[in-house]
Parts: structure tokens; sequence; C-alpha cells
């Protein structure tokens, strides 16, 4: 069984004969994309984990996209009803939109088991342990026999619109050069399966010898990494052109 966003007014807090829970089937999984309390934030969705595998992209409160203005989104693509109806409860559609997508990309919308949302982001639960991570969505039931508690929380970040996975990434720039300079340091990532955007791993002081280490969730999956871009702008003209390089990029996916 698979709960979208399960509601939250009128079955949290009730007992599992009223509500989803991990005894309706041999395995629950549940995606949690609006489980902020519904007084006063109006979360439509039921907050705690209720199932086998419990998922909540971007933290299962807030989605990306889902902050646009009103009249962009409600003037949009699909029609005025279907824009309509997103802007009234756009997180809590959400869920649908992760699961159609899920099909599309059997390898996509890892889930990563942490305790929270903000330790997940600062790269605490990076990167999937040996058994490897469940796929939210559609594929979650290949994890069904992995499982030894009910009730894990997983979580991931998803792009603002369609289409929604993102592969994490971890990384880690060691610099080069002679002098410290300010600035920030750019990096691109090249493989067998393409190529992502410039993703900033560090702003500020940059120093030689010094390591940076970002996690970035990529809107592609490179596959096998065959080249690096490194770029690095101190954003004003400095008549002492400094020099500065990468001594060494390490790259690390999530998924293996």
């Amino acid at each position: 069984l698979s709960g979208l966003d399960p509601a939250q007014p009128y079955f949290q807090g009730t007992p599992i004969e009223v509500r989803l829970d991990t005894s309706d089937a041999d395995f629950v999984d549940v995606i949690h994309t609006d489980s902020a309390p519904t007084i006063p934030n109006l979360g439509f969705g039921i907050t705690p984990a209720i199932g086998h595998l419990d998922f909540y992209p971007n933290g299962g409160e807030e989605m990306p996209g889902c902050g646009k203005n009103p009249v962009s989104q409600i003037v949009d693509l699909d029609g005025i009803w279907e824009g309509t109806r997103d802007f009234v409860a756009c997180n809590h559609l959400r869920s649908y939109k992760y699961y159609s997508d899920s099909i599309i990309y059997p390898d996509g919308f890892l889930g990563y088991q942490c305790t929270s949302y903000d330790l997940f982001q600062s790269g605490n639960c990076f990167p999937c342990p040996e058994e490897g991570c469940p796929n939210m969505g559609h594929y979650a039931d290949k994890f069904k026999d992995k499982i030894s508690t009910s009730f894990v929380k997983l979580y991931l970040n998803t792009g603002e619109a369609k289409d929604f996975p993102l592969w994490r990434y971890k990384i880690t720039v060691t610099l080069s050069g002679k002098s410290k300079v300010k600035g920030y340091v750019n990096v691109a990532l090249y493989g067998s399966d393409g190529n992502t955007r410039q993703y900033q791993i560090t702003k500020g002081t940059l120093k030689p010898d010094n390591t940076y280490t970002a996690y970035i969730d990529a809107e592609v999956n490179v596959g096998k990494v065959t080249k690096v871009k490194f770029l690095w702008n101190n954003n004003w003209i400095n008549p002492t052109f400094p020099k500065l390089g990468a001594a060494a990029i390490t790259v690390e996916a999530g998924q293996n």
C-alpha cells in the first residue's frame, strides 16, 4: 500500500483502525509532502511515521516550487483549473506528482535514513548504507525485504518542477595556490550519462591547502564521472592577479 500524503485532519492521533497503518498490508510506504500542523499552517498531511517506510521529501512540509506567485501558478501551462487547484493544495498534491515521476525514473528519489531533515541536509546520513537506499514512490517495494524495523524515516530533496528527481553527491575540493583570496568556488560534473550545471561549493575566504565540502542535489544522474569542471572567481579586479587551483577534487555518489 502506498500512502500519498495521507490526511491529517480527523486522522492524526486516531486508533490504527481509523487511519493508515503498517498492519494494513505486508508493505506500507508513505510520502509526506504537507505535514506541517493544520493549525496554524494549514498542513493537510499526517506528520508521524505510520508505514514501514516513510519518506519526507524536502523535509515533508514545504515543497520547492509551491511558494510561487499565485497568479503565475494559477495561469499556468496546465490551465486555470489545474493551476487554481495546485495553488490551493500545492504541497499536498506534490505526493502524486512525485509518485508518477518515480515510475519513469527507477533510479531516482533515493531516500536517506536519518533522524531529522536538518541532519540530512548537513550530510550526516550520507552515503547510502551497504544495503542501499530505498527509492521513494513506485519502486519502494524493492526494499521490502531489507527492513528490520517499522517507522523508518527517510529524507531527500526534489526539484521545483517536473522532472522532480535529484541525485545527491558529496563534492570535496582541496585548493592550491600561494595566497588566500575572497570569492567563490563552483564545480560541474561530467559523466557517462550526462552533465550537471555548476554548483557552488563554498564562498568567502579561499585558502590554499584548505579543503571545502558541499552536498549537491543534481538534476541528472551523471553515471560514471569522466570529468570535473572547476571554476573560481573573486568577483572583482585584483591588480595582483591571484592564482588559485584545485589540488584535488573528490566526488562521491550517494547511491554507491
